[in-house]
């Protein structure tokens, strides 16, 4: 398989659907591509390990069974995330839990002075403190945006909501998050 990955490296993700379509095997490239990313995206939205490793494992598998359906004119990761989308809505409906921000997002060190070091560890935890605050519409949007780096037209597809809202809404989002910041 190393020599087949070592081909498939430098194919776009539709050019590898296609690929995968007709040999199935191959589909361990994009969970290599893949899995990191969205387990980091899981994993900031639900907070817990072995829940985020069940939620990726069952977004792969969902997938894997409706990668005929993917439409080859749109991107793949926005399609790809929005399968984790609705399977992470899917988890919260069912749990009927809040979304939280784990502390190591802001795993920040520095060995130099101790002092400046315990000073980031505050504002670390001010800053979980006011993302934890935050409704789900603008932490989720803050944790595509900021943490996956995805564009504006990426997080539209994903959330099926208009480009113009994303920008909206994100505006709200750090307007929001600089109130809680300055009150706590």
């Amino acid at each position: 398989m190393i020599i087949q990955s070592k081909k498939f490296k430098n194919l776009k993700d539709e050019e590898l659907i296609d690929e995968i379509i007709k040999n199935k095997e191959i589909f361990e490239e994009i969970v290599n591509r893949y899995q990191k990313k969205i387990f980091r995206y899981v994993f900031y939205l639900i907070g817990d390990g072995k829940e985020s490793e069940d939620i990726v494992q069952e977004i792969f598998i969902r997938t894997y069974i409706n990668l005929k359906s993917f439409n080859k004119n749109l991107k793949f990761s926005s399609w790809f995330f929005r399968i984790a989308h609705n399977q992470i809505v899917n988890f919260l409906k069912k749990k009927k839990i809040n979304l939280n921000f784990k502390e190591n997002i802001f795993n920040i060190r520095d060995e130099k002075d101790i002092e400046e070091e315990f000073s980031k560890k505050e504002i670390e935890k001010s800053i979980k403190k006011c993302l934890d605050q935050l409704p789900i519409i603008y932490r989720e949007l803050i944790n595509l945006f900021y943490f996956e780096e995805l564009s504006y037209e990426e997080i539209s597809d994903i959330l099926k909501i208009p480009s113009g809202t994303i920008a909206i809404r994100l505006s709200r989002a750090k307007k929001i998050l600089k109130k809680l910041c300055q009150k706590t």
